[in-house]
């Protein structure tokens, strides 16, 4: 039998490597190669998943023996391995794409395809990039990724904005009901640039930084960007479109400023939500009085009502929100305590940091209260 190709790695590492590459692998696809993982052995083994968006690809240590490629179903794969004993692993891949996998006393014999029915994953040639440490990038999209839109009509919104000045790297999300923001000084960049990158990827970005000071790139080529994050690289597609003006878009001149613990407000917040649900909405009901704001919501459940201390006079101001919006917001500021700032009853609600250095903004719109 004339051999294709053959390594060994340790298990642990090859099923890591499958683990995320399999997040990109194609669910359905009329090419059957794209609902497999690609496997190269050359100086040691690269792993690789794509489906045709977005295309994943890291690197681990292997013996090589045979250096050559082949693809193996993604799902397949995955349940091997996973089920092998802590051991190295060998795979021997005949000349006719019968793939043997041995492991400990364990042994496998699966067909495979040939690498040739693989698309290539895009090549990223640099027009800009910039450096970041992976726990920063993973805090900064963990913070706004709930904020991107869900809805195709306007695709451009269903990615971040990235925008790179002497500022350093300020992240926007937004969709339609309220938008969030990041900022962040760079240690290391290259010119003044701009892009907006799929939130979808931007999730898988998040779950390949690690929590560590170790730095991760980001490439932008003219139609795709590369994230590049230990010995893993991604690479997606550029959105295109006209982002939301973001900066016309926050007011700022708010009369009402008042400061808030997060947790003190989210806890009143799910009191009171315990009376709505997806089949009875309701806004949350918000009185702003000097040192307190007073939080009720009414369905046909019943009532709910909470008052949360809060440093500052709201004048009476009486608001609505949806109760997921405001919560989330909360959730994902990173701070204990927070500065709301206020207009009127159908003025958005600013939550920023309380020490006015802005690292952070989140914008909620109100929902409209009717009479009671």
């Amino acid at each position: 039998m004339n051999l294709l190709m053959k390594f060994s790695c340790e298990k642990a590492l090859l099923q890591s490597a499958i683990s995320t590459c399999s997040r990109a692998v194609a669910a359905k696809t009329t090419i059957p190669a794209l609902e497999g993982i690609l496997m190269e052995a050359e100086r040691g083994l690269t792993v690789s998943g794509y489906n045709m968006n977005t295309g994943i690809r890291t690197h681990l240590e292997a013996e090589v023996s045979t250096p050559g490629s082949m693809v193996l179903n993604a799902r397949l794969l995955g349940e091997i391995v996973r089920r092998l004993p802590d051991d190295m692993v060998t795979f021997s891949v005949s000349d006719k794409y019968v793939v043997s996998v041995c492991c400990g006393d364990a042994s496998y014999e699966v067909p495979g395809l040939s690498a040739e029915d693989y698309p290539e994953l895009p090549e990223v040639e640099m027009q800009n990039s910039i450096s970041i440490a992976q726990n920063v990038l993973r805090s900064m999209i963990g913070e706004t990724a709930f904020s991107v839109s869900t809805n195709e009509s306007r695709p451009v919104h269903t990615g971040a904005l990235f925008e790179i000045d002497d500022t350093g790297l300020t992240m926007v999300a937004v969709d339609g009901y309220r938008l969030a923001l990041r900022r962040e000084k760079l240690e290391q960049m290259n010119g003044e640039f701009s892009f907006v990158a799929p939130g979808s990827a931007l999730n898988e970005v998040e779950k390949i930084c690690g929590d560590i000071d170790e730095l991760a790139t980001i490439t932008l080529g003219q139609r795709h960007i590369l994230f590049e994050v230990g010995d893993t690289q991604l690479i997606c597609r550029r959105l295109e479109g006209d982002f939301l003006d973001y900066r016309n878009a926050i007011p700022r001149n708010n009369p009402i400023s008042v400061t808030v613990n997060t947790k003190d407000l989210m806890n009143s917040i799910d009191r009171v939500s315990v009376v709505i649900s997806e089949k009875l909405k309701s806004p949350v009901r918000c009185l702003f009085r000097d040192g307190s704001v007073q939080l009720s919501a009414r369905t046909a459940s019943g009532e709910a009502a909470d008052v949360c201390r809060i440093d500052g006079d709201g004048r009476d101001l009486e608001i609505g929100f949806n109760n997921r919006y405001l919560m989330e917001a909360l959730r994902y500021a990173p701070a204990e305590t927070v500065k709301m700032e206020l207009n009127t009853g159908i003025s958005p609600c600013i939550i920023l940091p309380e020490d006015g250095e802005e690292n952070f903004l989140y914008m909620v719109l109100p929902v409209r209260l009717k009479a009671q």
